[in-house]
């Protein structure tokens, strides 16, 4: 790695390590990190504030040093904000879907051209690895082709028969909703500012963006890159502050909420947008389950297991927090998995090379800790990781599996959202589904096993919005004529497919009758007339129409 490399207007001097076998011809990591503040102040100009706003300096998980100094916009700003996406959103509906789709394809270009600046950014702000960083700029190129090629489709009018065919016949229209509020988090800074915001505005809304305060700067750059690919002015207005305040102020404000975030937090916004009578779609926590069963491949069981664990340091919400063994299987499991995770190269870097990157800050870092001390304190063993890894950077931890947790401890039903897999053994299919379902979310689930056929009838059983087979979340989540979203504590409605395009929108049923209304003609009586719709309805039901 040369440690003097730079992409576009982010340079980085840093170093990576395995947890297992720290690398010596690698430098340690320093807070030496440059971004133009040529691009800062254009990427600024696009938040909506006030001429001389509060300024908040972030920095950057990877080493503590400083990131930008951002401008914060107040309640005011949202207010002006929703104004100015009000007045847009009316132009932008006008427009043929076709028309919105172009601008997303140039998008699809612009992101995958400019990829190097934005994974720069997405590891500068949240500290993921570069694989997981290229895991969000591949998924909004999906997406914008995905939405791009079938919207048109999907928001096409329905026409169906009515009441009496040929008599009447109803047209159900997909209308925007007008203005999508949607406050974002930082775990997938690029990923969850944007791919959102392209469905709704796909759908004729114009939206009000607060991305999270410590990724700002990556969901800036994506609205520069709409920009550039022909959004036109106003449709998207991003703006800059607190959950609490700003945030807050977004989602009382518009006239569809959606929001990505914990599930403490989720049970509030729902709270208020339910008083306000409006739509929302939520997509909160979990504690997943990867279940490995006794017909499995176990190199391909320790591969998605791995993977599915410790993808972005944990920080995600369909990343696996349990892992379920059959017991038949379960010593030759941890024998080959054990030494895969701390062959894990873990550290910090703006390059492709490492396998597990930092937490966000303290507080993750605070967070995971106490939970793995909770359950050290309580009787669990910790087969490998258990400490943070400051000589890496100041909030990597390793990535930790915990064997013999019980249910008195903070890690068994808790979400971590750090890397910390614990280990359970099951004697049977039946077994595995119970522990599966016994948690209060319901998110996502995996299961490994060469009988498909076998693993897709258990996975309908059990009660989580997506089930990976064979693979770790990533084929879920980059299937998007599939749909992702969570049952119980983990969220209310759907990304992705149809679904995810729809619940922007409001259906509208116009029905249209000809020749006379439904009632009785000329000196017909009401039980005459009865009498003929009954033996109408008897035709219909032989014929067999719905």
């Amino acid at each position: 790695m040369d440690p003097s490399r730079a992409h576009g207007e982010v340079s980085y001097s840093g170093g990576m390590s395995t947890v297992a076998e720290p690398s010596t011809d690698l430098p340690a990591p320093t807070a030496s990190y440059a971004v133009d503040p040529a691009l800062v102040r254009r990427l600024t100009r696009r938040v909506v504030c006030a001429a001389r706003p509060e300024l908040r300096t972030t920095s950057s998980p990877l080493t503590g040093g400083p990131v930008a100094e951002l401008p914060l916009s107040t309640a005011d700003d949202v207010a002006l904000a929703y104004a100015a996406a009000t007045a847009a959103q009316r132009r932008w509906a006008a427009l043929p879907v076709r028309r919105r789709g172009e601008i997303l394809l140039r998008l699809h270009d612009l992101v995958l051209d400019h990829q190097e600046q934005l994974l720069d950014l997405v590891q500068l702000e949240s500290g993921k690895a570069r694989s997981h960083a290229f895991e969000e700029v591949a998924d909004v190129a999906i997406v914008c082709r995905h939405y791009a090629r079938v919207a048109a489709n999907h928001l096409a009018p329905r026409t169906a028969i009515g009441v009496v065919p040929g008599l009447s016949w109803t047209r159900t229209a997909y209308l925007p909703v007008g203005v999508v509020g949607i406050v974002s988090p930082w775990n997938y800074p690029l990923t969850l500012a944007v791919t959102d915001a392209l469905a709704a505005m796909m759908a004729g809304n114009s939206v009000v963006l607060r991305p999270d305060l410590q990724t700002s700067l990556t969901a800036l750059y994506a609205a520069d890159l709409l920009a550039e690919a022909g959004l036109p002015e106003g449709v998207l207005q991003v703006v800059i502050g607190s959950g609490s305040t700003v945030g807050q102020a977004v989602l009382d404000t518009c006239d569809y909420v959606c929001f990505t975030g914990s599930t403490a937090t989720g049970r509030a916004v729902a709270e208020r947008a339910g008083r306000r009578l409006v739509g929302m779609s939520l997509e909160l926590g979990g504690k997943n389950g990867c279940y490995v069963r006794a017909d499995a491949d176990l190199d391909l069981a320790v591969d998605v297991a791995v993977r599915s664990s410790f993808a972005s340091a944990g920080q995600l919400c369909m990343h696996t927090e349990r892992l379920i063994l059959d017991e038949s299987i379960a010593e030759d499991f941890l024998a080959r998995f054990i030494p895969a995770v701390e062959a894990l190269r873990v550290g910090v870097g703006l390059t492709y090379g490492v396998d597990m990157g930092s937490l966000l800050g303290a507080e993750q870092l605070g967070t995971v800790q106490r939970h793995v001390d909770d359950a050290r304190a309580k009787g669990a063993l910790v087969l490998t990781g258990g400490t943070a890894l400051p000589e890496l950077g100041p909030y990597v931890y390793a990535p930790t599996v915990l064997d013999g947790v019980t249910s008195e401890m903070l890690c068994r039903n808790d979400e971590t959202f750090g890397p910390v897999v614990s280990i359970y053994r099951v004697g049977s299919d039946e077994g595995a589904l119970t522990l599966m379902n016994d948690t209060e979310y319901g998110l996502h689930g995996t299961i490994v096993s060469r009988d498909t056929r076998r693993a897709g009838a258990l996975a309908n059983r059990i009660r989580t919005g997506s089930v990976s087979i064979n693979d770790t979340y990533a084929v879920a989540w980059g299937s998007n004529r599939g749909t992702l979203g969570g049952m119980k504590a983990s969220g209310i409605g759907r990304r992705h497919g149809k679904a995810g395009l729809l619940r922007f929108t409001e259906q509208q049923n116009v029905t249209t009758q000809r020749l006379h209304p439904m009632k009785p003609v000329g000196s017909m009586t009401d039980a005459q007339f009865a009498t003929g719709m009954t033996a109408v309805m008897r035709v219909m039901k032989k014929a067999g129409l719905s």
